[in-house]
């Protein structure tokens, strides 16, 4: 099955309907499956009390501390959700996006979403873990900042309320933008998967592309990556974001990898049959042999190409007879 790359441009948009296009554009072009959005009422998401993130502050570069504010120029409305829904069609990529809120996972299941993505923030909410569930659709459940125990609690809701176990995938997270490399533990996603038994992913916040390629190579099924058109950018996310040549990348690496990993199979590919008279060799005479003389150690040698006994014959050949005379180089026949 092929690795589900999901290219992130949550709200990379900034606001603008033009702009999310352009990542649809881009997203399609890298030749991802899916481009996501986010969904949300700012007044359903946060206080008017709440704090940026650090990392927020710093991109942003404001001196607006409010989460409200900034979340307030980056919603999407209706008629825009269904714009871009048609657009990501007409560009032959999916199009998804993250409910943060009640009447967000409402919006998009009028909007006919069958993939429902629920981000590492919302791992606690059981109003909202339950709603979800209870639409019986796909579910991706990213687990940035959680324990063991608050993902087996998440997942025990989402079964419990009616989303089928073969429906849920659990994407290994770290929620920090960008994340140091010595935080992203990327086994704990093989963890994640030996305790629940379903498919698992990876959501990647580091900077660059080989953590996610990483992921791919230890048994990700699914990808999501954060892009932008600049990380210049202004806005919470851009700084954390792949740029378009840099998803292009990512998106052909992770098809290259999933040709490599193969089957679990060993045997000689077709590309490398033509190359075994080549490199192998053969039993043949070190020197002139006559007929009826013994095969010995002195007058016996190993050397490419194939074709003649196997080097792995020559306990069997040493102390017989040569049934023919030799020239020195000449191979050995089966006697």
């Amino acid at each position: 099955m092929s690795v589900f790359i999901i290219a992130e441009a949550g709200v990379n948009h900034n606001g603008d309907k033009e702009l999310a296009k352009k990542l649809i554009d881009v997203a399609s072009e890298a030749g991802a499956d899916a481009v996501k959005f986010q969904t949300f009422k700012a007044h359903k998401l946060v206080s008017k009390h709440a704090q940026k993130a650090h990392y927020q502050q710093k991109n942003m570069q404001e001196s607006e501390t409010s989460q409200f504010s900034m979340l307030k120029k980056l919603e999407l409305d209706l008629a825009t959700h269904q714009e871009l829904m048609a657009y990501a069609h007409q560009k032959n990529i999916l199009f998804l996006s993250t409910p943060f809120d009640l009447e967000s996972i409402e919006l998009l299941v009028d909007l006919g979403l069958g993939i429902f993505k629920i981000p590492s923030g919302e791992i606690t909410n059981l109003p909202y873990l339950r709603a979800i569930a209870k639409l019986h659709k796909k579910v991706i459940l990213s687990t940035g900042m959680a324990t063991m125990q608050e993902v087996k609690e998440a997942y025990n809701v989402l079964t419990t309320y009616g989303t089928p176990q073969e429906n849920i995938t659990i994407l290994h997270a770290n929620t920090m933008y960008p994340t140091p490399m010595e935080d992203v533990n990327l086994h704990a996603m093989q963890t994640l998967h030996k305790e629940f038994g379903v498919d698992v992913g990876y959501s990647d916040h580091t900077l660059g592309i080989e953590v996610p390629i990483a992921a791919v190579a230890l048994g990700a099924s699914v990808i999501e990556k954060h892009f932008t058109l600049s990380r210049d950018m202004q806005g919470p996310d851009h700084k954390a974001s792949l740029e378009p040549h840099e998803l292009s990348m990512m998106v052909s690496s992770i098809r290259n990898i999933e040709l490599a990993l193969g089957s679990y199979e060993k045997k000689p590919s077709p590309s490398e049959i033509p190359n075994i008279s080549v490199a192998r060799k053969s039993i043949v005479a070190a020197q002139v042999i006559q007929e009826g003389e013994l095969f010995t150690e002195e007058n016996l040698s190993v050397k490419r190409p194939a074709g003649g006994i196997s080097p792995m014959q020559w306990d069997a050949i040493i102390g017989t007879k040569a049934n023919k005379a030799y020239d020195v180089d000449e191979m050995i026949e089966e006697q």
